[in-house]
This record gives C-alpha cells, sequence and structure tokens, in this order.
C-alpha cells in the first residue's frame, strides 16, 4: 500500500481532528463550529478562504500556476440521532451524532489539504469544497445556487464516502449509476373522528393508512420491471392520542429510490396515485407531498476510469472494484455532477465482526483509514492537475 510517508505520519493528528469532529456533532446548516475548525486551518496552511456558502460552507482554493481545475468535496453535518457509544470521543450533543463518517470525510480532505499547500507538485487550482447539509437537506444544490461552480470553477469535481462492509485498504467505484435518487414524501390521511366503539359513525383514517402502506408495496412488485432497481419505503406515521378514539388524521412518510430519471418521474406520480384511490374508496382525502429530492449520483466515464487508476496505484488492482455494485442510499453530490464531470467513490471502513453499516447510532469511523484516504485525494489531485516538475 502506496500511503504517502508524510501523511502516515500525522496519523495521530488527523485521528485528533477527526475525534474532535466526532465529540462536536451539528446539524444541516448549524455546522458553525465544524466550519471554524475547517476554516482556521485552511488559513493557516495559506490557502484561499470562503465561508458562508449556503449559510455555514467553507471553500478553500489553492492554486499553482495556470492549468486545470479540480473539486474535491467533503460533507460536513451530522445526524439527529443519540449516540450509543461510550468511548471517551462519543457525542457531547444529545440527539446529534456523526453516524454516517463525514467527520472522517472532512478530516481526510483536511489532511490532503494540508500535504498539497505543503509539499503539491501541480499545475493549476484546487478547490476543497466543505460542505453543509448533506444529509437530506439538499446542502450541494444550494451551494451551486449560490453559485459554487461560477466563483470556484472546476473543470471536473470528485467525492468519497466511506463504506462499512468494505475491507479496510479497499476502494469501490462504477461507471454510471453509483447510488440511487430519493424523494421524500408526506401524507395526511383525512378523515372523521369518531368512538373506537362506534367506528360506523365516522371514517377511520388509521384503517386508510394501513391500507395505503400495504398497496404501496405493489407498486415495485407490480408496477416496476424486475430488471430494474427501485425502494418504496414508508418510514413515519403518527396519529390518535387515545385508546378509544378513531382520530382524524393520521400522517404518513417515506422516501422513493430508483436510479433511472424516468422511472423516478414514474414511481413519484404513481405514488399519488396508488393513495388517493386508496382513500376515495374508503371515504377518506389524502393531501400528498413530495419535500425534498435527490437526483441519482451518475458517474462519468473519464473521471471513474481515473479514480480507478489512481485507487490502484495505491492499493493495487486487487483491492479495486471498479465495476461494483450500486447500492440504493442517496446522495446530494449527485447535484454536482449534474453541473460537472465527476466520480464519487467508496472508501471501506472495514468488515467482519463489529463492523456497523452508517446511520447507526454505535457506528463509528474508523480511524486506520484516514491517511490512505488522504492519500488518494492527493494523488486525484496530482493526477487529474498534472504534477509539476518544480
Amino acid at each position: 500500500m502506496q500511503v504517502i510517508a508524510e501523511i502516515q505520519a500525522g496519523q495521530d493528528e488527523l485521528t485528533a481532528w477527526r475525534r474532535h469532529l466526532h465529540s462536536h456533532p451539528e446539524l444541516a446548516y448549524e455546522e458553525v463550529q465544524t466550519a471554524e475548525f475547517v476554516a482556521q486551518k485552511l488559513d493557516a496552511w495559506g490557502l484561499r478562504v470562503h465561508r458562508g456558502l449556503a449559510t455555514t460552507g467553507v471553500i478553500g482554493t489553492l492554486e499553482r500556476g495556470a492549468g486545470r481545475r479540480v473539486g474535491l468535496r467533503a460533507d460536513m453535518d451530522a445526524l439527529p440521532i443519540h449516540e450509543a457509544n461510550t468511548f471517551e470521543h462519543r457525542s457531547r450533543h444529545d440527539g446529534k451524532m456523526h453516524a454516517c463518517g463525514h467527520d472522517g470525510h472532512t478530516a481526510m480532505l483536511l489532511g490532503a489539504a494540508r500535504y498539497l499547500a505543503e509539499h503539491g507538485r501541480f499545475e493549476g487550482t484546487i478547490q476543497f469544497i466543505f460542505q453543509p447539509a448533506e444529509e437530506a437537506a439538499g446542502g450541494a444544490k444550494v451551494m451551486i445556487d449560490e453559485g459554487l461552480f461560477e466563483t470556484f470553477p472546476v473543470d471536473a469535481v470528485f467525492g468519497m464516502h466511506n463504506w462499512p462492509g468494505l475491507d479496510a485498504g479497499r476502494f469501490a467505484m462504477r461507471t454510471g449509476p453509483m447510488m440511487a435518487s430519493m424523494d421524500c414524501f408526506d401524507m395526511e390521511i383525512q378523515g372523521h373522528g369518531a368512538h373506537g366503539a362506534l367506528p360506523h359513525n365516522g371514517v377511520d383514517p388509521v384503517a386508510a393508512a394501513a391500507q395505503v402502506i400495504s398497496a404501496l408495496q405493489t407498486v415495485v412488485s407490480r408496477n416496476v420491471n424486475p430488471l430494474e432497481a427501485a425502494v418504496i419505503s414508508v418510514t413515519k406515521i403518527h396519529g390518535g392520542d387515545a385508546h378509544n378514539v378513531i382520530p382524524d388524521i393520521v400522517q404518513l412518510g417515506g422516501a422513493i429510490r430508483c436510479f433511472d430519471d424516468e422511472l423516478r418521474a414514474f414511481l413519484c406520480r404513481r405514488v399519488v396515485e396508488v393513495a388517493n384511490g386508496v382513500c376515495e374508496a374508503l371515504g377518506a382525502t389524502i393531501v400528498v407531498n413530495f419535500n425534498s429530492g435527490y437526483p441519482a449520483v451518475k458517474n462519468w466515464p473519464e473521471q471513474t476510469e481515473l479514480a480507478a487508476s489512481v485507487a490502484t496505484a495505491i492499493v493495487g488492482e486487487q483491492n479495486v472494484d471498479a465495476a461494483s455494485l450500486p447500492v440504493m442510499v442517496s446522495e446530494d453530490f449527485a447535484f454536482m455532477l449534474k453541473e460537472k464531470p465527476g466520480c464519487y467513490i467508496f472508501i471501506g471502513n472495514g468488515a467482519g465482526e463489529g463492523a456497523c453499516m452508517i446511520h447507526n447510532p454505535d457506528y463509528d469511523f474508523n480511524d486506520a483509514i484516514l491517511p490512505l484516504g488522504s492519500t488518494y485525494w492527493v494523488r486525484l489531485a496530482e493526477s487529474f492537475l498534472g504534477v509539476s516538475s518544480r
């Protein structure tokens, strides 16, 4: 494994940064202290620092003469999860946790920024993009809408996410769909309240909600080609306050995921049709709202080939899966890939007993891979821009 020696020597400091960030998680658009931590370090290393895109975003610009321009992106926000871990660097903020590894992503990109500022041999410009609000809040789109690529132009943009279940020391990527689209929905079913012993006097929204949930499971199984991938999950249900009262209203929520744009539009339309049809048959009414959406993450061929070659040079061909299976989770880096060529990859966070999937209260980032991730960023930037002889 060809990890850069100077970065490996800084393992303890990278770990300290990561654990500090883990201990102080901040939710979407609230990453004030995280942004300050990032900005201070970038400024100390001589990068030109810009703050405030998407409220708490930070951009560090490093230039070495004329040439191409590349964007390297890390996400900074945490999740509204109460951490179950008891180690020393556990979250200090109840109900907030870095359960997706964004603390590690930030630390790895910082490690690369420091090395490139101090030792980088390249011709061109690197934009280090520290993005807020990835977790279902669309921070990438907000940064773009506020002029990210106009103010900080790039010829390509790259992202990376840790992946539990993939061995540490391995990378995975693919051309085309890498991660699914996501469309979140909320439904409000309006019935007519009644005594629980006299249901014939009302319209039961609880019964309607149960039927809607069941019917939605047939959309993928009966309306989608079995060779195409899609998931519809109802993940929230709220209604009623007493054992003997049929409520007026029940609320549902969930998400739709797939890889194809046309299928995505069909699924959103079909969910509304099915929900309306079920409720009409039962005498209830329903309002369906879509409140956020991410397109599918689709990697570009040339940039994916570059990412694979860089990873291979570091860890060996046997440790790089350049045709990995896509996953149904979603990522707002998709918005950046809609605007610019690029590639999004997975870095192994570890497999086997004790490996914990993201978005879990027992999760923790694997500090052993921090130097590897930083090395990947450095070699990717140098490969894209060209190594200077100076």
